[in-house]
């Protein structure tokens, strides 16, 4: 694992990779933990999307949907440009989850150092998902998140991914940048495989 790890980093440089998938699909959980072991800094769009909704007192994501192109670019891109981010490698779970976001995204990434090398899309079904919501529900493990309080809510986020952010995937799939990860693993599972395919990324890259 070390081995991989450090190939992985150096070919990864101050880069990024983007990762993507249904809610539920255990984006935020893995690339925290990917963040950890390569010295990167996560990024997340709906805990930024969040955060600042608190600030400003506007919700935009309250039903579920995603919010607006111009507000995603207003508040979640200047992230890249930042200087406490400069010298590391970011881990971004679903920055520019809207078709044509993606390629915005790519450029300011790439301008400031953070070249995006990698998506991985974790891959889960509706269904399972909506299981693990419901889970969630008993658990109450989710916080104060307003997307995630009803079942129809949670089924706009559902759509919305269907519709906006699949094309998305789709265009990163033709980039030859999209990794796919069976999602529906243990958590430890998922992660070994995240490794050991941007491992095999990594050593193509190389060679």
């Amino acid at each position: 694992m070390e081995n991989k790890l450090s190939i992985i980093k150096e070919w990864l440089g101050t880069g990024s990779i983007n990762i993507f998938g249904l809610p539920m699909s255990g984006k935020d959980t893995q690339g925290i933990k990917l963040a950890e072991i390569l010295n990167a800094k996560f990024l997340s769009s709906g805990m930024i999307i969040r955060a600042m909704e608190k600030e400003t007192n506007n919700q935009y994501s309250n039903n579920g949907a995603l919010i607006p192109t111009n507000i995603f670019y207003e508040w979640v891109l200047p992230y890249f440009e930042r200087r406490d981010l400069f010298d590391y490698p970011l881990i971004l779970s679903s920055i520019g989850r809207w078709q044509g976001e993606e390629d915005q995204v790519m450029s300011i990434a790439k301008g400031a150092g953070h070249e995006i090398k990698a998506v991985i899309l974790l891959n889960i079904s509706e269904s399972d998902v909506e299981k693990r919501f419901e889970a969630s529900k008993e658990l109450n493990d989710r916080g104060d998140r307003q997307d995630d309080n009803d079942l129809d809510t949670f089924r706009v986020r559902l759509q919305e991914f269907r519709e906006k952010t699949l094309p998305v995937i789709q265009h990163y799939q033709t980039l030859g940048l999209l990794l796919d990860v069976d999602g529906n693993q243990s958590r430890e599972d998922v992660f070994n495989e995240i490794v050991e395919k941007l491992y095999q990324k990594a050593s193509q890259s190389q060679s």
